[in-house]
């Protein structure tokens, strides 16, 4: 590297044994993607400007929305690209490092933590699961009217009222995401469960009751989409949605910088 140019780091995988994947992903910055190779390990790496890339400059870039959705958006396409050869363990957006010796250096002193986790997530791939309800089908069948007395009282038990079925609504829908975990959770070897995501910026309408991600093993891949489709039809009221095959973002930690690597920075 040089005093200009930094390296962006997007995922660690095992050394390829017979070469390197295939050419043609590019990266944050259309830099073409190579790797950098270390104690039986390589890292899959772009030489991206520090005029763009320093810790002052992507400070203003992670205010930037279309910027970040932009650049973070190539960040996991290398990502996907390079599983789609290999075991990869995706690294946090905004990994830099001052040139390849230092990336070196991190895959000998990580070397361990790295060959852990690629022999924990092998033949295993990540698969998330939404579920969406409508409140409306989860609240309790009206009682019968009582006499309410004045209309200040009557106001007042209508708005407790309405408070109440909405706790009851929300309580039968976790109740019932949990259900739809726990059948899928037997089926996967770790899940994560995330917080749901802002219904404006997602676009979706009613509660997102489950934002779950399950490491499955690639054998029980139809098993797991079935189940899924199963429980969507014993279920009517959720509106599940599946996705992946992921690479395993959910379930491998992000490494540690060495002492002399940018600062990490991550989207919220």
């Amino acid at each position: 590297m040089t005093d200009t140019l930094a390296t962006w780091l997007y995922a660690v995988t095992a050394a390829p044994e017979d070469g390197p994947p295939p050419q043609g992903l590019t990266g944050v910055a259309d830099e073409p993607v190579r790797l950098v190779e270390g104690a039986g390990l390589a890292a899959v790496v772009g030489s991206v400007p520090l005029a763009d890339f320093d810790e002052d400059a992507l400070r203003g870039h992670l205010e930037d929305l279309e910027w970040l959705e932009r650049t973070a958006r190539a960040h996991h396409r290398v990502i996907n690209g390079a599983a789609r050869h290999g075991q990869v363990i995706p690294l946090r957006f905004a990994t830099l490092y001052h040139d390849d010796d230092r990336v070196r250096a991190m895959l000998r002193e990580r070397r361990e933590d790295f060959m852990d986790t690629l022999r924990r997530v092998a033949g295993r791939t990540e698969w998330g699961v939404k579920a969406y309800v409508d409140p409306r089908s989860f609240l309790p069948d009206p009682d019968e009217s009582e006499d309410e007395g004045s209309p200040g009282t009557a106001y007042l038990m209508r708005r407790r009222a309405q408070r109440q079925d909405q706790e009851t609504a929300h309580l039968r829908a976790t109740e019932r995401a949990e259900e739809i975990h726990s059948s899928l959770a037997a089926l996967a070897v770790a899940t994560a469960a995330h917080p749901p995501q802002d219904s404006a910026l997602a676009a979706y309408e009613g509660w997102m009751v489950l934002n779950n991600s399950y490491l499955v093993p690639d054998d029980l891949t139809e098993d797991f989409t079935a189940l899924v489709s199963a429980l969507g039809e014993r279920y009517p009221a959720v509106t599940l949605e599946v996705s992946g095959p992921w690479p395993p973002y959910s379930f491998t930690a992000p490494p540690k910088p060495a002492g002399d690597a940018q600062p990490e920075e991550k989207p919220s």
